[in-house]
């Protein structure tokens, strides 16, 4: 097959090949001479439109050299994380210089939780610490965008002071089940939800002059065979659930780069779908970037590269001479080729080491350790409050803390989305800084035990896989009961973890092992026998079963996993210095089978062989998942299918109560926006924040729709008792609308909307309605994606 140029070479019109509108000039900044010729050539002068300066550079590279632009400097697995030695040890990758003419080369790293560089150097005795901020879950429970914004600056600049051009985060995969391993590095169940969560991590990192690179695209919802699974999923699941999300970054935001994912969809590779890269990405949603691979993603380099992925990281030299052939031999386009090159070129071109920027290897880590605290804190949520048993009125409460993780906190996942940070607080570390007593003879037991077991743990398989946990401590009623007579509380902290490569079982995972519910069991007999109050605490990364022990403890807190600040976080909500105002991000159901993709989850193998690499190693095995569920995801199928759930989506209680009133619409009749306007007053005694939900539920038309849909959110500043605030949604178009596949366009069907505000998906505290005339097209799109097979889709 001839991959040449196509659609009558609209995508070489150098407006779009750089992204003039995204990038424009930096006529501010000097220019240098960069190839050392006595003079500033058209590529070198910053005060010239960035087009003009692409056009130059790759008029003056040869073949080789745009070959090996698009093609990373290779991956070392022996490096402590990473590969990128002479410059940032421990980074990701990095992009070819181009001596010739003094072109730089790019430093990329991980990772979506802070930066993921090596904190040591040989020969050097200074530390190259990353601060380890909240996992994207976590922050996502605040719903507030300017929060994490903030975060996203901190994060942009330890990016920028040790060197660094692009992070490889933020990521915006869908909980499509709670099983995925990687879950902790996403941001929720719900598109809309996840987009603007990214739009603003986005808009807070790349505000500092560093580029990001959202990831997974796309469907990449799972880490079994991850490189080589076929997901088979519907268009209209595909743009309502799992493009929907990285459209809204994209228009929000306009990151810098885009990472196509490993696995394939409906048949092609993501990295060698050119539905995906080209048709979707930039023609419907305007992207001005470059798109990179995953670490070994693909197979076909000029499939790759005709699908518009711009970069094939971490790259091989047997890449680089199979670019060079394909083009040789008229398999690939040279234009195509250019137009890759190109946007590198524009990037590097923005980038910090473009300008070689003296980044000062020392970021003020104490300044972002409490923006990693503020923001843990935010995102925690109570989820249940018996009798105000939080926060703790007196500070010399003595606290009994039961569970391994109390002593040990995880502060994130493994894998990419670990960080390297100096420290990390546990809960009781932070529960003793906020002035509580801690059991010492309890603590001791368990420092005890878990030394021995942590002797024998074995070793990872590799550098990102985590180590089995160490067993859950078994608590004797004996051990309780003297803890009870002698503490006035007792916490008990569930942990979990969890990263790449593998998904979670179900039975001692997402269900509580049976020492842990033994756990649970004892300890509450025994201090509530003795008239004291028990609470848990979920040092977790993804959702776990809660059902069918919830009702035996007095308060849950689901502390997620706060970073490095995780126990300090946790103890600020405990003493009541911080009012939870944390909201589910992503269902909690109350038994695994309740949940939609349950029943097809993580797909089947249809072979026993494994898939090997361009680098030799495998992959996994030929696998497909088909997700039947269509775009019943999360609470979009609970509602539509009355399930009942253990905790709703949007769902957290506060240490006040909050009132909802005064529903306003600006208009009855749709014309080209509403706003809704509502009323919050803290009715409770306590300052506190609330999170305003809206909902959406459409009349019966053309396409099925869910019971109701999350169309907008915002959250209150924090309001004194007996304060108001009058909060303000606009409704447009689009998120009237639904994709339909028959005509490849986003349509609004005519009738009755009925809007619903609340502070849960379920908690509906005001209600209105407004009408449209008649069916309404939004967008009309690219005919793309369509599964090669008829896909049995669930309806109402």
């Amino acid at each position: 097959m001839k991959i040449s140029s196509h659609r009558n070479m609209k995508h070489l019109t150098l407006t779009v090949l750089v992204g003039v509108l995204l990038f424009g000039c930096e006529s501010g900044i000097p220019s240098r001479d960069l190839n050392q010729n006595g003079k500033i050539d058209i590529y070198e002068d910053n005060s010239l439109p960035v087009d003009q300066r692409v056009q130059d550079a790759l008029s003056r590279m040869t073949l080789e050299e745009k070959a090996a632009l698009v093609v990373g400097k290779g991956f070392s697995f022996g490096a402590p994380v990473g590969v990128t030695k002479d410059k940032v040890p421990g980074a990701a990758g990095n992009t070819h210089p181009i001596e010739s003419l003094g072109l730089p080369s790019m430093v990329l790293a991980d990772g979506p939780a802070g930066l993921r560089i090596s904190p040591t150097r040989e020969g050097d005795e200074n530390t190259y610490y990353c601060t380890a901020f909240p996992i994207e879950t976590l922050l996502s429970s605040s719903w507030d965008t300017e929060l994490v914004k903030r975060v996203g600056v901190a994060m942009g600049n330890e990016v920028k002071e040790y060197g660094v051009d692009i992070l490889l985060a933020p990521a915006l995969n869908i909980h499509r089940n709670p099983r995925a391993g990687r879950n902790f590095e996403y941001y929720s169940e719900d598109p809309l939800l996840a987009g603007k969560m990214t739009a603003a991590m986005v808009n807070g990192v790349e505000s500092v002059g560093v580029g990001t690179s959202i990831k997974h695209f796309a469907a990449n919802n799972q880490e079994t065979n991850r490189m080589v699974i076929n997901t088979v999923v519907g268009e209209r699941a595909l743009r309502e659930i799992y493009l929907r999300g990285f459209e809204i970054a994209v228009r929000e935001a306009q990151p810098w780069t885009v990472m196509s994912a490993y696995n394939q969809v409906n048949d092609q590779y993501a990295s060698e779908n050119h539905d995906l890269l080209t048709k979707v990405l930039r023609d419907d949603w305007g992207f001005e970037g470059l798109v990179m691979t995953d670490w070994f993603a693909g197979k076909n380099v000029a499939q790759q590269m005709y699908a518009g992925n711009d970069l094939l990281m971490p790259g091989g030299n047997q890449q680089v001479e199979a670019i060079i052939k394909a083009v040789n031999d008229g398999d690939l386009s040279e234009e195509i080729l250019d137009l890759n090159a190109g946007r590198i070129l524009a990037i590097l071109f923005r980038s910090p080491v473009f300008f070689d920027y003296k980044y000062s290897d020392t970021p003020d880590l104490k300044a972002h350790a409490d923006i990693a605290r503020k923001a843990a804190a935010e995102g925690m949520i109570l989820l249940k409050n018996e009798n105000q048993t939080l926060p703790l009125q007196s500070a010399s409460k003595t606290i009994a803390a039961f569970g391994n993780t109390s002593y040990k906190f995880i502060a994130g996942g493994s894998g990419s989305g670990d960080v390297n940070e100096a420290y990390t607080i546990s809960l009781v570390q932070g529960l003793e800084g906020a002035g509580y007593a801690i059991d010492e003879d309890l603590r001791s037991v368990y420092e005890t035990y878990m030394v021995e077991e942590e002797a024998n743990q074995p070793e990872p398989e590799n550098m990102f896989m985590l180590k089995p946990p160490v067993p859950e401590m078994k608590v004797s009623r004996a051990l309780a009961r003297d803890n009870a007579k002698i503490a006035d509380i007792a916490f008990i902290t569930i942990g979990r973890n969890s990263g790449e490569f593998a998904d979670r079982p179900i039975e001692g995972d997402f269900y509580l092992t049976k020492t842990e519910l033994d756990m649970i069991d004892t300890v509450s007999e025994a201090f509530h026998a003795e008239g004291k109050k028990v609470v848990v605490i979920m040092n977790i990364g993804n959702v776990v079963e809660t059902a069918s022990w919830r009702d035996k403890v007095d308060a849950i807190l689901l502390a997620w996993q706060g970073g490095q600040e995780g126990g300090n976080a946790v103890a600020d909500i405990i003493k009541g210095e911080v009012n939870p105002s944390g909201k589910l991000p992503t269902t909690f159901p109350v038994k695994y089978e309740d949940i939609a993709s349950s029943k097809n989850f993580p797909g089947v193998e249809l072979s026993d062989k494994q898939v090997m690499s361009s680098a030799g190693f495998p992959m996994g095995v030929e696998s497909e998942v088909v997700y039947e569920e269509g775009i019943y995801v999360g609470y979009r199928y609970f509602q539509s299918f009355d399930v009942p759930v253990a905790y709703e989506f949007g769902y957290g209680l506060s240490y006040s109560d909050f009132e909802i009133s005064d529903l306003k619409l600006s208009e009855t009749k749709f014309m080209d926006d509403i706003t809704i306007s509502v009323k919050v007053t803290n009715t409770g005694e306590t300052p506190g924040k609330e999170v305003v939900q809206l909902y959406l539920s459409a009349p019966d038309g053309s396409v099925n729709k869910p019971a109701s849909e999350l169309k907008g959110f915002t959250k209150t500043k924090v309001l004194q008792p007996g304060a108001s605030e009058v909060v303000k949604i606009k409704l447009t178009a689009d998120k009237l609308a639904s994709f339909d596949s028959s005509t490849s366009a986003w349509i609004a069907d005519a009738g009755t909307y009925t809007v619903k505000v609340g502070n849960s998906s379920s908690n509906i505290m005001e209600t209105g309605e407004f009408d449209l005339a008649s069916k309404l097209v939004v967008e009309k799109t690219s005919r793309a994606l369509v599964p090669s097979r008829s896909i049995n889709e669930l309806k109402p």
